[in-house]
């Protein structure tokens, strides 16, 4: 993985709702927790600014990342975030240790290439039809992929994409595929506006009646 991740995290010894309140307001940092593996849970505060930014970049949804705490160094995944109900503020963080021992479900995005350059979409009208944009996966920590590729270039008009189309990394597995067939979700497909079939069956009536009164003639 190419991204690193650092978060400066603090110890939080005040619980409760009023001490949230004040740690969001008077030092601009929201409370989190640290939990998971052989450890108990530690709940810490992080800077407000630092983790919005960093949610900015995609890649911190599936990576793994670094938290720093009074010097010592834990790996985790982003595993909850809570935010206010109508302003742009964060209110929780919830962090799960991971080990390279051990595999992690995460959510990771799908990124579809090439659509523009698709025949079913550039030469014949297809539109691209988006059933699902991120997939949960499971995988050693070290596995873990920052995204999916989905090449749409030779997909062809009325083609349906399924979970087990997608092309993995090595030791990457989808979640739900581990549940059995019928858990093959559609992805993505390309088909005709439905503007654009009502035209083509309408063209196809209209030619067909035309050709019964030629021949009644």
């Amino acid at each position: 993985m190419s991204q690193e991740f650092l978060i400066e995290a603090f110890p939080r010894g005040d619980q409760g709702r009023g001490a949230s309140r004040r740690l969001r307001r008077e030092e601009r940092k929201i409370p989190a927790i640290v939990y998971g593996g052989s450890k108990e849970a530690v709940s810490i505060s992080i800077w407000h600014n630092e983790l919005k930014k960093a949610l900015e970049n995609e890649a911190f949804f599936s990576h793994v990342l670094t938290i720093e705490l009074e010097g010592k160094k834990e790996s985790v995944i982003l595993k909850d975030l809570q935010r206010h109900p109508y302003k742009p503020l964060l209110t929780h963080a919830d962090f799960l240790r991971v080990d390279k021992d051990h595999e992690i479900h995460v959510n990771v995005p799908l990124h579809f290439l090439n659509e523009d350059s698709a025949p079913a979409i550039k030469l014949q009208g297809g539109v691209a039809q988006h059933q699902i944009n991120e997939v949960e996966v499971i995988c050693l920590p070290q596995n873990l992929p920052e995204f999916i590729e989905v090449d749409m270039l030779d997909v062809e008009m009325d083609q349906v994409i399924h979970l087990s189309d997608l092309k993995l990394t090595e030791g990457v597995r989808i979640a739900a595929l581990q549940q059995g067939e019928d858990h093959d979700l559609p992805v993505v497909a390309i088909h005709k506006p439905r503007a654009a079939k009502t035209e083509d069956t309408d063209e196809g009536v209209d030619s067909e009646a035309g050709e019964e009164g030629e021949d009644k003639e």
